[in-house]
C-alpha cells in the first residue's frame, strides 16, 4: 500500500486534539483506484479465513468494506449510528466514543443481517484506541456470529489500539501505520501489517 502511505504523507493534516485529517482520501472524498486497492489488499489478507460477512460502521468504513466484500463475493453490513424506523425490531447495539463526533455514539445492527451462522471480518477506516472496534466486536458477540479478523485503513500506533484489541484473539491487519504526528512536524507513516 505504498500509494496510500504516500497519499497520507502528502495530503494528511494534523489537527488540534490529535486528529488526522485525511478526508480527501477516506472520509469525505474518495480516490476510487486507491479505495479499490484497499479492498483488494484486505480481501487477499482475509480470504483464507472464509468470511461470509463484512461488517463496518457508517460512514467512512463503507467504501473500503464494500470493495472488500465485492472482492470476496460476500455481503457487507454496516452499523447504523441512528436507528431508522424501518429497522427490524430486534437489533444488536453497542456504544462507541467518536472523537470526530465529539461524544458517545450508539451503533445498531439489525438481527435480519447478522446472526450465529455468520463468520465476520470487520473493516474500518481508523484504528486508534480500539474502542469503536471493541463496540463492533460486542455487536458480533451479541448476535452469536464469529469474529474472524479486523482490518483498518490507518492505524495510529501511538494510541495503542492494537494492544487494547489483543484480548479478542483475532488477526488485525492495517494498511498504513502512523508512528508519530504533530501539528509542527511531518506525519511519520509506513506500510501496515
Amino acid at each position: 500500500m505504498h500509494a496510500l502511505v504516500q497519499a497520507i504523507a502528502q495530503q494528511g493534516t494534523v489537527l488540534p486534539g490529535g486528529l488526522l485529517k485525511v478526508d480527501g482520501l477516506v472520509n469525505h472524498q474518495l480516490q476510487p483506484q486507491l479505495t479499490a486497492m484497499m479492498g483488494e489488499t484486505f480481501a487477499a489478507h482475509f480470504r483464507e479465513l472464509a468470511p461470509n460477512k463484512i461488517l463496518t460502521i457508517e460512514v467512512s468504513g463503507i467504501a473500503p468494506a464494500l470493495v472488500t466484500s465485492l472482492q470476496l463475493g460476500v455481503p457487507m453490513v454496516y452499523a447504523r449510528k441512528k436507528k431508522p424506523v424501518t429497522m427490524h425490531e430486534r437489533t444488536f447495539t453497542a456504544q462507541s466514543v467518536s472523537r470526530t463526533k465529539g461524544g458517545v455514539v450508539d451503533l445498531f445492527v439489525s438481527s435480519e443481517y447478522l446472526g450465529q451462522e455468520d463468520r465476520v471480518v470487520v473493516i474500518d477506516d481508523f484504528l486508534a484506541s480500539g474502542k469503536t472496534l471493541l463496540a463492533l466486536a460486542d455487536i458480533i458477540h451479541e448476535s452469536g456470529a464469529t469474529l474472524l479478523g479486523l482490518g483498518c485503513v490507518i492505524e495510529k500506533a501511538f494510541e495503542h489500539g492494537r494492544e487494547n484489541l489483543a484480548s479478542l484473539g483475532v488477526p488485525i491487519h492495517t494498511l498504513a501505520i502512523i508512528h508519530e504526528m504533530s501539528e509542527a512536524r511531518d506525519i511519520r507513516v509506513t506500510a501496515g501489517h
